[in-house]
């Protein structure tokens, strides 16, 4: 019997048992379908690309942290509350306390990357599920987020925030806007166009590319470079594929587990930050089933459920899908509950094609 570790697959196999295989198929039809049914409302305008490169940037965000933990073997369903508290912490320290913007937002990365590792602790020490502690999580940093806000302003939403980061060198960094320049070129060439009236006239419609889509692109390099590259990405691997087998061969398990909480609460926190400094606000109940979406990017991407298989490509796909029939319905003038019902069915289909992928790969019945 040949050794596993040597047999020769077929180039067609190889392709098969891909993870990022449904997602890249996923995209290819939804740009089909919408080019189709939306092509001549403005969607493919470079107006309309920047609109659903940017809601796709913000699922990609979470979902780069999710899939690196969801790979690992856990869940983290706090993401959303961690979000929203973020949002707050950075308002309440800036506007309430006076804070410089760039120490607020350095403290709500210190205090939320705390809480990503005390989720990631409590799974470790307890040996509870991550679904259940990170649930209890979900409904603790709400109330307290909540609680917070109205201690301090006696209100949900606490504004003024964009006053405050108009020259604040670390807010350019997740609110701010490059290549200006750029777009102001391709609109004296006609490839962009340009305010015809208000104080913006002669000015691109697409001012230059936001700062949230260049963190979105940044995440996602950096998790495929780590997870297909490096020793550690084979340890997220290991860890959620067969723990115990892994810790018997040196992998430190539990610290791999940590980190990836970590990171996830890490991406929530960026997420919070780039949505605080474009709105100048932060309310209490931001981010809110920002965990499932996340979730489910990594699903259409690829990732089973039960660890150790999975792809940050493809869960960067998953949003890419999201993002575009989130807004191809709103270009199509479909009804936007229709968007929830795409979400289920597509669920439904990824988790069937992981599964037989999973059956391919182990040659289970």
């Amino acid at each position: 019997m040949t050794d596993e570790r040597i047999k020769q697959v077929s180039a067609l196999r190889r392709a098969m048992i891909r993870p990022e295989l449904g997602a890249t198929t996923g995209t290819v039809l939804v740009f089909l379908f919408f080019l189709l049914i939306a092509g001549n409302s403005g969607m493919f305008a470079p107006e309309g690309i920047m609109n659903w490169t940017v809601v796709s940037a913000q699922f990609a965000i979470i979902a780069v942290g999710a899939c690196l933990l969801m790979i690992s073997g856990e869940f983290d369903l706090s993401v959303g509350s961690m979000i929203g508290f973020a949002g707050i912490v950075i308002a309440i320290l800036s506007v309430q306390l006076g804070w410089p913007i760039w120490a607020a937002i350095i403290a709500a990365f210190v205090i939320c990357v705390a809480l990503g590792w005390l989720n990631g602790m409590l799974v470790i020490k307890t040996g509870l599920p991550s679904f259940i502690v990170t649930l209890a999580f979900l409904y603790i940093l709400r109330g307290l987020t909540i609680w917070l806000s109205i201690l301090t302003t006696r209100q949900t939403i606490i504004g003024g925030v964009k006053e405050l980061a108009a020259n604040d060198w670390l807010a350019f960094l997740f609110g701010g806007v490059i290549f200006k320049d750029l777009f102001v070129w391709f609109a004296d060439l006609g490839l962009v166009g340009k305010f015809v009236a208000g104080p913006k006239a002669g000015l691109p419609v697409v001012e230059g590319v936001p700062m949230l889509v260049v963190w979105a692109l940044l995440l996602v390099a950096f998790g495929h470079i780590l997870l297909t590259r490096t020793k550690f990405g084979n340890w997220i691997f290991a860890s959620g594929g067969d723990a115990q087998a892994a810790r018997y061969v040196g992998v430190p398990v539990n610290r791999v587990k940590v980190l990836m909480f970590m990171f996830t609460a890490f991406c929530a926190t960026v997420f919070a930050t780039c949505q605080v400094i474009e709105f100048g606000s932060a309310a209490a109940d931001r981010g809110l089933l920002k965990e499932f979406e996340a979730i489910i990017c990594v699903v259409i991407g690829g990732a089973l459920l039960t660890g150790g298989y999975g792809s940050v490509i493809g869960a960067a796909l998953g949003a890419i899908i999201f993002g575009v029939v989130q807004q191809g319905l709103f270009f199509s003038g479909a009804e936007s509950s229709l968007f929830r019902v795409f979400l289920g069915t597509i669920l439904i289909l990824a988790v069937i094609l992981n599964t037989y992928i999973r059956r391919m790969i182990t040659g289970e019945r």
